[in-house]
């Protein structure tokens, strides 16, 4: 294993059945009271709810620091409207907007656009990868002086500084430029669930986060120097894909000790490694992968979202913080600067640079 670097903490505030932007809201402005790096909002089409990426651009305006992650799904959706939908993000929130990348695999699914049946997922994570790829073209299509905005001679823009990408897939094209100025980011984070084998080549070389749902520090470990390692064989440093373990958690054993079996870690489940104890427990299995050096963070789902979002803030979070293991306030504004990832340099203006 490796020497643990800064502790990245992250939380799901997925509330299916909930309806209003306060039910988001509170429990936002609590993981931000505890300096979370950000918050994801889960999304599917084969289920009933509000559109996540709708949603945070709600809590935009009423948080201040915290990262913001929506569900985008790039299957039966147009690649530049996911772009600029996500760039926009960015923007409302000054820099806090990252972007989960997942697919849809159903029949079901497909038959609620009627433009093509299901695909096999290996097939719609190439796909994925694309957007990706096409997503961050875009977001590079305008450099960033690209906005002159001078009343006096009426020029809003440089036109030498837009770009068009000309891309072609396998199953698009697209041409571009953006309709959006670049990202106060640069590249929204773009953040992959990588346990299933279809998604890692994807995340390997497009996330800059991936998660992996694995039950123990040794097999954390060995799933990030997989990932990689195929991030390095695509020309990526491998440093600059950072790994998650996800975790649902249940702390409604309060201060008790963890639940026969989870002494060790979390046990595995249908939906994911579940872990089930108090607070305190689960800060002391957080402090010990991160000492083992398995993980770059972790992202933890409240099984209970109400409840368990206020013990793991207030109990977890705040321990982790009294040890020097967990940050107290934000060093910086964007989610980037709390990720510790470098704003990327864009392709285009760099070519002109070369080509000077």
């Amino acid at each position: 294993m490796h020497a643990p670097h800064t502790l990245r903490l992250a939380a799901a505030l997925d509330q299916p059945e909930a309806y209003e932007a306060a039910a988001y809201a509170e429990p936002a402005l609590l993981a931000e009271r505890g300096a979370l790096d950000f918050v994801t909002l889960g999304d599917s089409f084969a289920r009933p709810g509000l559109d996540a990426l709708a949603v945070a651009a709600a809590l935009a305006p009423r948080t201040g620091r915290i990262g913001l992650v929506p569900t985008v799904t790039t299957t039966h959706t147009e690649p530049f409207h996911v772009q600029a939908a996500v760039a926009t993000l960015d923007w409302v929130s000054h820099g806090r907007a990252g972007w989960a990348v997942d697919v849809s695999a159903t029949e079901a699914e497909a038959r609620l656009f009627g433009r093509r049946g299901a695909a096999s997922r290996e097939e719609l994570w190439r796909e994925a990868g694309e957007v990706a790829d096409v997503a961050a073209r875009l977001w590079d299509s305008w450099e960033d002086d690209a906005e002159i905005r001078d009343v006096r001679t009426g020029r809003f823009i440089d036109r030498d500084k837009l770009h068009y990408v000309d891309f072609e897939g396998r199953g698009f094209s697209v041409r571009g430029p953006s309709i959006v100025p670049r990202p106060p980011q640069g590249h929204p984070v773009r953040v992959v669930d990588a346990t299933a084998p279809q998604a890692r080549e994807t995340a390997a070389r497009h996330a800059d986060i991936a998660l992996v749902r694995v039950a123990s520090a040794a097999r954390a470990d060995a799933a990030r120097a997989e990932l990689r390692g195929v991030a390095a064989r695509w020309g990526r440093d491998p440093r600059t894909l950072l790994v998650f373990a996800a975790l649902h958690v249940d702390l409604g054993g309060g201060e008790c000790a963890a639940e026969p079996g989870h002494g060790g870690g979390p046990l595995p489940t249908a939906d994911g490694p579940v872990y089930r104890g108090g607070p305190v427990d689960l800060a002391e299995l957080i402090a010990d992968w991160h000492r083992a050096g398995a993980v770059d963070g972790f992202h933890l789902t409240p099984v209970e979202p109400r409840r368990d979002l206020e013990r793991l803030v207030n109990g977890t979070v705040a321990l982790l913080q009294h040890r020097g293991l967990f940050r107290t306030f934000y060093p910086g504004s964007t989610l980037r600067e709390h990720l510790g990832l470098a704003r990327p340099a864009n392709r285009y203006a760099a070519r002109a640079k070369e080509s000077a």
